[in-house]
């Protein structure tokens, strides 16, 4: 898995950026405004799990761990869902499309060119009535939900940005009374790359019902996992 996560995140990917003179989020981009259906989230959704399983491989939650979040989303029902890690807007999509009227996702991302493709990935879905892109880091915005984001508590949160934020921004949340009893976390990637002390931390901590959902990592077949955590008040 290590190998191949490599050879497609750095070699191959340095090498068409520089053939190409584009990054690959903006191929994905591309690819998505040429071949998906405008307005339709589920095209968007299914053109880039194309480009990124026959093209190039892409950090998205892909379509079998998305199927995952879909049945999570669908059972919580949120009102107000939180996202961390937006990257090119495949979950917030996802997510989005699902949400009932008048509920909100606001998603964060740190990395500015990755908000940029969001962005537009996010209104070419015709989505962007739902969502609030947030960028910056998740530590600086997740103090700001109560008062500058209108946020009371968060039904639904879906971590899947750096690993090593996961634990603090569960604390942060918690901490900035944005968890209430029932809300829902969702965490991808708990076993490749991984997130070790997140799953020590959640299933350890009396606040917190987990179950675990085995998958596989996007696009590939290495074994992964979702780790669902009910917060119990």
């Amino acid at each position: 898995g290590t190998a191949a996560l490599i050879w497609n995140e750095i070699i191959r990917e340095k090498v068409t950026n520089f053939i190409m003179n584009q990054s690959k989020e903006q191929r994905i981009l591309n690819f998505v405004l040429q071949n998906a259906v405008r307005g339709d989230p589920c095209s968007v959704v299914d053109t880039i799990d194309k480009y990124c399983s026959q093209k190039e491989w892409a950090m998205n939650v892909g379509n079998e761990k998305g199927k995952i979040l879909d049945k999570t989303v669908e059972e919580v029902s949120p009102s107000v869902a939180l996202e961390l890690g937006t990257y090119c807007g495949y979950s917030a999509v996802r997510i989005s499309r699902l949400l009932k009227a008048g509920a909100r996702l606001l998603t964060v991302e740190f990395n500015p060119e990755f908000a940029a493709i969001a962005k537009q990935m996010i209104e070419f879905a015709g989505v962007q009535d739902k969502v609030k892109l947030l960028e910056g880091p998740s530590e600086e915005i997740i103090p700001q939900l109560k008062k500058k984001y209108e946020v009371d508590t968060l039904d639904f949160v879906f971590l899947d940005h750096w690993k090593d934020r996961y634990t603090p921004d569960t604390i942060l949340l918690q901490e900035c009374n944005l968890l209430r009893k029932g809300s829902v976390l969702l965490a991808d990637n708990v076993i490749f790359p991984g997130a070790p002390d997140f799953l020590n931390y959640v299933r350890k901590n009396p606040r917190f019902q987990c179950t675990n959902y085995p998958s596989h990592l996007e696009y590939m077949q290495v074994e992964d996992a979702m780790e669902k955590a009910v917060f119990l008040g």
